[in-house]
């Protein structure tokens, strides 16, 4: 399984333990993930601005996983359905289309329609299968429990994904979560937003939505939230010593990537998975592990 891999802005600067880790997971399930030159920004930040212009920046990217013969593995939900949207509207819209490769002929690219986008946590899902990755795991983390954040992009709009999941009442990242060993808590607010949508534009709404969810999983006894969204991760773990501070409340709540987590089921070790970059330590989690791999700072 071959899947050029979308790392978008985030995750090179904010998220560098989520490339780590779903680059040493999919190596270790026996997925390549594809480095391609010349792919930046999906277009999601002026998709509000000009809509136009994002279609530009989504097709650039897909026109570059074609020319390559490659589905495209985006690892971020805001980039996954900002590509999976304009993919969709491009191969249905063939004046559009035409119009778009206009532009991109200017790059001496263009786009025919035939790249297939995913999250990489659906990759693992339907592509690799269940029960290849149950029988991967050689560590299983019992004893843990954690709670899954899908995110608001992860499945909606649902038809654009086909109808993957249900957006209303997800269990996909629940069940390969349940596969490394973990226990997957069930809690009220699993699908509300993390806030980032409105961060730069109400900081006090934005974190009070990130603290709701930090509330009733701290209360509930988890180990670590888990996310698969680089920028619900600057929310929930980047802004919560923020949060602590402005509402004088402690949480020290790990946030880990799934890929981290699944990791360490599969027996790479904390390091590689880059558990030394987690903002929130994860040093109880990994004590429960097992001693040996209670040793990364």
């Amino acid at each position: 399984m071959r899947y050029a891999l979308f790392l978008g802005c985030t995750i090179p600067v904010r998220g560098q333990h989520y490339e780590l880790s779903a680059r040493k997971v999919a190596e270790r399930l026996g997925v390549e993930l594809v480095d391609v030159p010349g792919m930046d920004c999906c277009g999601f930040p002026v998709k509000s601005v000009s809509w136009e212009a994002s279609l530009v920046f989504s097709a650039k990217n897909l026109a570059l996983a074609e020319r390559e013969g490659l589905p495209l593995c985006s690892l971020c939900n805001a980039c996954t359905v900002t590509l999976v949207e304009a993919n969709h509207i491009l191969k249905h819209d063939p004046e559009l289309l035409e119009k778009v490769n206009s532009y991109l002929a200017r790059l001496d690219l263009k786009y025919n329609g035939t790249v297939e986008v995913k999250h990489f946590a659906r990759i693992l899902y339907e592509d690799v299968g269940l029960e290849r990755i149950k029988e991967s795991v050689v560590k299983p983390l019992e004893g843990i429990s954690v709670a899954s954040h899908y995110g608001c992009h992860y499945l909606k709009p649902s038809e654009i994904y086909d109808h993957f999941d249900n957006p209303e009442h997800p269990y996909t990242l629940d069940e390969l979560v349940e596969l490394s060993g973990a226990s997957a808590m069930d809690y009220s607010t699993k699908t509300l937003c993390c806030g980032g949508a409105i961060l730069g534009v109400r900081e006090d709404i934005a974190l009070k939505m990130t603290k709701k969810k930090l509330d009733e999983v701290k209360g509930k006894g988890a180990d670590a939230l888990i996310s698969i969204c680089p920028f619900c991760s600057v929310m929930y773990e980047g802004n919560q010593k923020k949060i602590e501070k402005n509402f004088e409340v402690t949480y020290k709540l790990p946030v880990l990537y799934y890929p981290q987590l699944l990791g360490l089921a599969l027996g790479i070790s904390p390091d590689e998975l880059g558990f030394k970059l987690n903002r929130v330590k994860a040093k109880d989690l990994l004590a429960k592990v097992s001693d040996e791999q209670g040793t990364a700072e």
